[in-house]
């Protein structure tokens, strides 16, 4: 990590960014002999979703967001405003994460950037002995998630992924229930996502916007020039950067079916679908659906699209057991039915998004790095469905998995999605 952290070059400031990591790695951050209200300083990078965040954990008590850092100037001017109007200090809008990483003062890093950015950041964090809140989902590809887990191990450091409704009460009370039984054995689970977005239109290079540090937003991705049809956004949609709707919002519905199921690594994946609305440059389907198999005869399915909000099925996941069924919904909360399909007991709730950020930050005071309730570990699994279902789409063909780390047996073609290539400084180690 050292050598990686060498060739870095932080504007002109290489030198001092290496010896402040240095020592922020043997050092580290412990709030083990102080109060569980202690102060926690945190820098947020990605001013999109990370504008929303910086703003969440400004509100939470004894929290102070220090740096808000995007590559867009612009973008990270206006969001000083927006965690002053929550209540917060004026924080610093810098352009560059690894001053956030450099500040001994800082004591955990949110990743919001997008998805390329997640897995590289959050192990540069950890080596520089920052606790991580990393949106999800946690990984652009496999091999990331595993690294992942690596450097959390290795640093001792707190890494949660933002799948907040693992902190909802009425998710977890509702989880329960499957877990205890209510419905007998569960053996299905099924998940809906739907939306309606507009044309990613056709890539054609154009001048970068003066205020865009487009190499460093670029990163860990091999260079690619710049196009209008990719940034701030619509890079979900490339493979170079993004992981398709599947990861961008099936990530979410996933978890919970995994949870509800009890279950780690699929046995068998298959994807069907493609980009059937619109004829432009996008890569990652609007329009599928994903089937995961898994040991004990359990099932998962999740179906998107992208391109029709039409969704006659309310449940964000309904599970299916022997004795009746159980449906999760978006905003928190769940229905029980029994086995002639009527309501047996109906719960509200909301997401889990400020209970999830206090998870984070509990585990932080008490120096209890796993007890975390998407602990990265947990977030590395549930990110893996999407990235089999998305080799499986990509590959066109079923997949044979390991069931005891998700890898892909018997397809070496495949594999080679298992990882990606990378900008030579930029490339993760732990």
């Amino acid at each position: 990590m050292a050598d990686a952290l060498n060739r870095r070059s932080f504007l002109n400031q290489s030198a001092l960014t290496g010896a402040a990591i240095g020592v922020a790695a043997s050092t580290g951050t412990s709030f083990a002999a102080n109060a569980a209200s202690a102060k926690v300083v945190v820098g947020v990078m990605g001013m999109s979703r990370g504008r929303s965040l910086a703003q969440s954990f400004t509100k939470q008590s004894g929290c102070e967001v220090k740096y808000v850092c995007d590559v867009d100037k612009t973008r990270a001017e206006a969001a000083v405003g927006a965690v002053e109007k929550a209540g917060g200090p004026t924080p610093q809008a810098i352009g560059d994460f690894r001053q956030i990483l450099d500040d001994n003062e800082v004591d955990a890093l949110v990743c919001a950037a997008p998805n390329h950015w997640h897995a590289p950041a959050t192990i540069l964090a950890c080596a520089a002995g920052k606790h991580v809140y990393v949106e999800k989902p946690c990984s652009h590809n496999p091999r990331e998630g595993e690294m992942m887990i690596e450097a959390a191990r290795k640093h001792n450091r707190a890494v949660q992924m933002g799948t907040q409704r693992r902190s909802s009460d009425g998710i977890i009370e509702g989880i329960a229930k499957l877990h205890e039984g209510a419905i007998g054995r569960v053996y299905c689970a099924r998940s809906w996502y739907a939306s309606a977005r507009g044309e990613t239109g056709k890539t054609i290079p154009a001048e970068v916007p003066a205020q865009l540090n487009y190499d460093l937003w670029q990163g860990p991705a091999p260079r690619i020039p710049y196009a209008e049809n990719r940034v701030p956004y619509k890079w979900h949609w490339f493979w170079h950067w993004g992981n398709g709707e599947l990861g961008n919002n099936g990530v979410h519905a996933l978890d919970l079916c995994r949870w509800g199921l009890g279950v780690d690594y699929p046995i068998r994946v298959t994807s069907t679908g493609g980009r059937y609305v619109f004829n432009d440059d996008q890569q990652t389907p609007d329009t599928s659906s994903v089937a995961l198999e898994f040991d004990n005869k359990q099932l998962i399915t999740w179906d998107g699209l992208s391109c029709n909000r039409h969704n006659n099925v309310d449940d964000f996941a309904t599970f299916y057991g022997e004795n009746g069924a159980l449906s999760i919904k978006s905003g928190g909360g769940y229905i029980q039915y029994d086995n002639k399909d009527k309501v047996v007991k109906e719960v509200g709730g909301n997401r889990g998004d400020n209970e999830h950020i206090l998870n984070f930050l509990t585990a932080i005071r008490n120096d209890t790095p796993l007890a975390l309730n998407a602990e990265i570990e947990e977030g590395h699994k549930s990110t893996l469905l999407c990235h089999l279902g998305n080799i499986a789409q990509r590959t066109g063909r079923a997949m044979t998995c390991r069931n005891n780390d998700g890898h892909i047996v018997g397809d070496d073609k495949a594999m080679e999605l298992w990882s990606r290539d990378y900008d030579p400084q930029w490339e993760p180690k732990v």
